[in-house]
């Protein structure tokens, strides 16, 4: 008896309705749709880790300074070529070498993250990073543009620095360039410039909130356009003094943390201030803020 010519089929167990029989296979299969669901692996929740830079204490030797920032609880650092006089990384290259910044680290249970090199530049300290390595170099961008130049700007911007992204390959590095005030990157219309044309991933943005809040730029916004090209976050506002830190200025840093937590940033939040107080301050001022990020952080 064919299939189609009657609306029972016949099994060992007698006959059944061909409606039940469907509805039966139909049940079955949910089922095992569901148990696979249930057994795959659902994606990890977002972690935020933190660090901070060495700069904080420059008027410490890289030893001390590694030493403030592990006790604090931070995980890795940013350590600084010699901006506003910072010593840390120019000492750590000429004095300790790879072997010894290596054993400071190791000494301190502390991971390098980034290498600020605004002063100095990526070319400087390239053999040294990469020995060390590897990271992310923070950098600068370009000079300011029109409006109106802005796409054919970038593209000139991200053709200058293949040679320099060649070398970053060389020595497992990325660089992160950072948005500035009076700077090619600035603003919204810049960042999504930067990403739509940007091939390279060895190349993404250091993003710096204290220059996008001074342009009244939205924060959450530049972290949406910047997307998987964030390699670098300062948790950073546009206040004197220790405010610009999390938790002692005003800004609510939760819906920040929640863009990051959004876009899947797999890097380091780095708390961050500008004109330091004197280093017992400064450790103060850091506790403080990173229990404020520990508290806003959507993990």
């Amino acid at each position: 008896m064919k299939f189609a010519q009657n609306d029972n089929i016949k099994n060992h167990h007698g006959v059944v309705s061909r409606r039940k029989f469907l509805s039966h296979s139909a049940a079955a299969v949910a089922c095992v749709v569901a148990g696979r669901a249930r057994a795959a692996p659902s994606p990890a929740p977002w972690k935020m880790r933190l660090s901070t830079s060495s700069i904080q204490f420059t008027s410490l030797p890289i030893e001390q300074a590694c030493e403030r920032i592990a006790a604090l609880g931070f995980e890795a650092i940013d350590i600084w070529s010699p901006h506003a006089g910072c010593p840390h990384l120019d000492d750590a290259k000429d004095r300790l070498g790879v072997d010894g910044l290596k054993a400071v680290l190791r000494r301190n249970k502390l991971k390098t993250y980034a290498w600020s090199v605004y002063r100095g530049g990526f070319r400087k300290y390239a053999d040294f990073i990469g020995a060390m390595g590897g990271g992310i170099a923070v950098r600068g961008s370009a000079p300011p543009c029109p409006p109106g130049e802005l796409v054919a700007r970038m593209k000139e911007f991200l053709e200058r620095m293949k040679p320099e992204l060649e070398l970053a390959e060389k020595h497992d590095v990325y660089l992160a360039s950072e948005n500035h005030g009076n700077a090619l990157l600035d603003s919204l219309d810049s960042l999504k410039a930067f990403v739509d044309l940007n091939r390279n991933p060895r190349l993404g943005i250091a993003l710096a909130p204290y220059h996008l809040q001074r342009s009244g730029v939205a924060v959450e916004d530049a972290i949406a356009i910047c997307g998987k090209q964030l390699l670098f976050f300062y948790a950073w506002q546009n206040q004197p003094g220790t405010q610009q830190l999390p938790g002692i200025g005003p800004t609510d840093f939760t819906p920040w943390l929640a863009a990051l937590a959004k876009i899947d940033y797999r890097g380091y939040v780095n708390p961050f201030m500008h004109g330091e107080p004197e280093p017992d301050a400064m450790t103060a001022a850091l506790r403080q803020s990173r229990e404020y990020l520990l508290r806003c952080s959507p993990a």
